[in-house]
């Protein structure tokens, strides 16, 4: 292994055998024609910038600071069929997780990265999981020869040279090798050679043949999946979490955590007007004397951009339209201006896009017609870049939490907001999370995919022992934070139009607030505690200027009962088969029906207004 001068330098001040091992292996099988160590200075920073113009991976926009990026034609999302565990046997985790042998794995991943770096630049990263020097944190080390993937992760994740050079030679960090394979126009061009594979032994990620962020940048969702493992077995927990700052009277700030799965409403609940964003995306959550403490893993958003408008999303709109360094990825490019779906402005007839030269009416290989900007298009900027974010976002010891929030899509069953009975009931109701599919997805529109706690996709450990850690960790806090479900898209049965407004979240949200610091009452019932009419009502007046009516409340809040149970019977069905289960969970789903029951005969209704459930 060749190294310059000031590249063994920077080499050498890290003093850690274990980076130069993992190096000097990526080097002989990847084979670059050069390689660059980047610090945390500046000067390296700005290098790695230039470069992914240079290279053409990006290109610039008519406002300063900003480029734009084109993934692949057929690298626009994650791969799921391709990013498996690479398993020595074959793990029993309860659900249905993609895995591959481990040495059939790495036969197969090394065979693409063989050489995959000739006529290229290797660039060694060094990043934090978390702030930096704080005892949730994570260092993780990241070679690839994408300057785009490197650029993005400089705006998402903190710098960690430093951190690393206070390791003093621990091997106790994440290793990620990515390689985007043969280019042609700054492009990847053999995606069906596209792997993703993650080395739960070694606490590893290859992935060779893509650029999508979602499949390349291994400190995003593939570390995600190493920090679950790693979390289970020490007792923390990493969760798939935005974290909210809910400003309530006299300028009182309550965090919130959230977990959403993909179209549920997670970025806009963590957008909220009037609130701080602190994390969009992972949250690591661990004990620090009576409370629980969050911190975001990320120190930037990668979002996608479909419907942003400056109607809707106010203060992300305008951060995308004004100087600052931001990556657009795979949308419409005309004149240097950038245009996407649902932007609330009319859309050129042509254009560049990640198909190339794009005009109205262009159709792929298949016959059918390409969008201006992919429905899935992204932009990556600083969480410090928006208006409303925290002031304690980069906060070492992290904020304290006082409620975690689960939503899904569910269009028939659950109240819009109802708190849980206890952290057991919360548990349960989080690990019960269902999310119905959309026109958008490839499966039927309306199927319900059961979805615990919106991790399914990234699960590591088997989910009775990321249950059991749920349950431990909550026995062992002393503040435990409220667990509340959500649910913004209940129909009306007859006209199929949503019981919802896009801001009653809003309100949901400042009852929540006010619950956790015992200002509001509430009603139980036999899925939690649902709030008064009365409050809504004042809350809706205050903060919305808009009536509250009582036939609103009791659309929203009424129990459903049989629903709720044909809900519970399709989790019953699941988990039945799941080994392990810590008894408290099946405690609690049996309670759960039989509380659902007890009501349907006390009421003799199967459609309990919230009005009736005072004298629950």
């Amino acid at each position: 292994m060749q190294l310059n001068k000031s590249n063994q330098k920077k080499l050498d001040r890290l003093n850690n055998q274990k980076v130069v091992e993992l190096l000097e292996f990526a080097v002989d099988l990847c084979k670059p024609t050069n390689i660059s160590i980047i610090d945390d200075s500046k000067k390296d920073i700005q290098y790695v910038r230039q470069l992914a113009l240079k290279t053409g991976e990006e290109k610039e926009l008519d406002i300063e600071g900003h480029t734009y990026h084109f993934d692949g034609y057929n690298d626009q999302a994650r791969d799921k069929k391709n990013t498996r565990y690479l398993v020595e046997e074959e793990p029993d985790l309860g659900l249905d997780i993609n895995t591959i042998d481990r040495n059939e794995g790495l036969n197969e991943v090394f065979s693409y990265l063989d050489g995959s770096m000739k006529n290229k630049e290797m660039l060694v990263r060094f990043f934090s999981l978390g702030p930096n020097q704080s005892d949730f944190s994570i260092p993780a080390m990241q070679i690839t020869d994408s300057s785009y993937v490197a650029h993005s992760e400089d705006i998402l994740y903190r710098q960690g040279f430093e951190d690393f050079e206070k390791l003093k030679g621990s091997e106790d960090f994440f290793f990620f090798l990515h390689s985007a394979g043969k280019l042609k126009q700054g492009v990847s061009t053999e995606t069906d050679k596209r792997r993703i594979y993650i080395d739960l032994k070694t606490n590893r990620v290859y992935s060779v043949n893509n650029q999508y962020a979602g499949n390349s940048l291994g400190l995003k969702k593939l570390a995600f999946r190493l920090a679950i493992r790693k979390a289970a077995r020490e007792g923390w927990m990493a969760e798939h979490m935005f974290i909210s700052g809910v400003k309530g009277p006299n300028n009182r700030k309550t965090y919130f955590t959230g977990a959403f799965p993909s179209g549920c409403g997670k970025t806009s609940t963590a957008m909220i007007p009037g609130h701080t964003i602190v994390g969009d995306d992972i949250a690591y959550l661990k004990l620090q004397g009576s409370d629980v403490k969050a911190v975001n893993v990320e120190s930037g958003a990668f979002g996608i951009i479909r419907d942003v408008n400056p109607e809707d999303d106010p203060v992300i709109y305008k951060t995308l339209t004004t100087p600052r360094e931001l990556i657009f990825s795979n949308i419409l490019v005309k004149d240097g201006k950038p245009y996407w779906l649902g932007m609330g402005k009319d859309t050129p007839d042509k254009g560049v896009n990640f198909s190339g030269e794009w005009y109205k009416g262009k159709t792929d290989d298949q016959g059918n017609e390409i969008p201006p900007a992919h429905k899935n298009a992204r932009y990556t900027i600083k969480i410090s870049d928006l208006d409303n974010c925290d002031k304690y976002y980069d906060k070492k010891e992290g904020v304290s939490v006082k409620g975690m929030i689960f939503g899904g899509r569910d269009s028939d069953t659950s109240v819009p907001v109802a708190e849980t009975l206890s952290w057991a009931h919360g548990v349960f109701m989080a690990s019960s999370l269902e999310s119905e599919t959309t026109s958008a997805t490839l499966d039927k529109q309306g199927q319900r995919r059961h979805n615990p706690m919106a991790i399914l996709d990234f699960l590591s450990v088997p989910i009775s022992d990321y249950i059991n850690n749920y349950l431990k960790f909550g026995k062992q806090a002393k503040n435990k934070p409220g667990i509340f479900t959500v649910n913004y898209f209940l129909k009306d049965t007859e006209t199929g139009e949503y019981l919802n407004g896009m801001l009653d979240k809003k309100i949901w949200m400042l009852w929540m607030e006010k619950r956790m610091h015992d200002e509001l009452k509430a009603i139980k019932s036999p899925i939690g505690f649902l709030p008064y009419y009365e409050d809504l009502r004042q809350l809706f007046t205050r903060y919305l200027g808009c009536d509250y009516t009582e036939l609103e409340y009791v659309e929203q809040f009424s129990i459903r009962i049989e629903n709720y149970l044909g809900k519970f019977k399709r989790i019953e069905n699941i988990f039945e088969s799941i080994p392990d289960l810590p008894e408290t969970f099946e405690e609690e789903l049996n309670n759960q029906i039989l509380r659902l029951k007890e009501a349907r005969k006390k009421y003799s209704d199967s459609n309990i207004s919230p009005f009736k459930l005072k004298n629950y």
